[in-house]
């Protein structure tokens, strides 16, 4: 469903989800529509992120989670991707300071081996600063697919069970879900996409398995206060079942 421009911002007492992921999309977009390098965009973006993080932290939300990179981007243009590789080690300096002072740990979640050994000690060296933040958890999603992410658990789990450690009668839901990325945090709850896309392009499949997806047509680079806000009213308007009737959950 698409998200109106001219909500007001969440009621107080809404009910708010506890975490909510975001596929970041529109920022090449953005940038070619004002006859700008498709990097450019991505650097409006950074903006973007810190204004979703404020609004998260305003609204008390215990986790957020962005998809930065795909598995699947390595497929871009080389030139792309060595200066989103570069945009990333600027912004991992230059942000990690702001997150600890405003109490927000940062994770990085992904196939994280892939990137260069600066990048992985710049990306261990932001986590280490932002450790002990008891605030909001924000996951950058790097080099990640939702794929991946249920393969690596599905390896270690048959890892365990060649070496006796576990047995196979004994593999249930909570077996995979403990070996996911993010198996500290609740389940995401809201899922948006902008820039308009209606997909979810191989994102966090298992943990947004009962996720209330959300499509905003705004691109990345503008997408503010109000259009998050816009997205929690959605959210707060939908009728969460998890495969009961409207009655039993009316009932409840």
């Amino acid at each position: 469903m698409l998200v109106s421009s001219d909500s007001t911002s969440p009621a107080s007492g809404m009910p708010l989800p506890q975490h909510i992921a975001i596929i970041m999309d529109g920022n090449g977009r953005w940038a070619e529509a004002k006859g700008r390098p498709r990097v450019s965009g991505h650097r409006a973006g950074v903006k973007a992120v810190r204004e979703a993080v404020r609004v998260c932290r305003k609204h008390g939300i215990k986790a957020l989670t962005l998809f930065a990179f795909s598995s699947e981007n390595w497929r871009r243009p080389e030139r792309e991707v060595a200066l989103l590789m570069r945009l990333f080690m600027t912004v991992l300096s230059r942000e990690v300071k702001l997150l600890r002072n405003n109490d927000v740990r940062l994770k990085v979640v992904g196939h994280t081996e892939a990137f260069s050994p600066e990048l992985q000690q710049r990306i261990r060296k932001a986590e280490a600063m932002t450790a002990d933040c008891q605030g909001l958890v924000l996951n950058v999603a790097a080099n990640y697919g939702g794929r991946w992410d249920m393969l690596q658990a599905t390896q270690k789990i048959a890892l365990a069970a060649s070496r006796g450690e576990l047995d196979v009668e004994q593999i249930d839901e909570d077996t995979i879900a403990r070996q996911l990325t993010m198996s500290d945090l609740p389940e995401v709850d809201l899922l948006v996409r902008t820039g308009g896309e209606h997909r979810i392009s191989n994102f966090i499949l298992w943990q947004a398995a009962y996720a209330e997806l959300v499509f905003s047509p705004v691109l990345w680079p503008d997408f503010g206060e109000q259009a998050l806000d816009d997205c929690l009213n959605e959210f707060a308007g939908r009728q969460r079942r998890f495969g009961q009737t409207s009655a039993q959950v009316e009932a409840q």
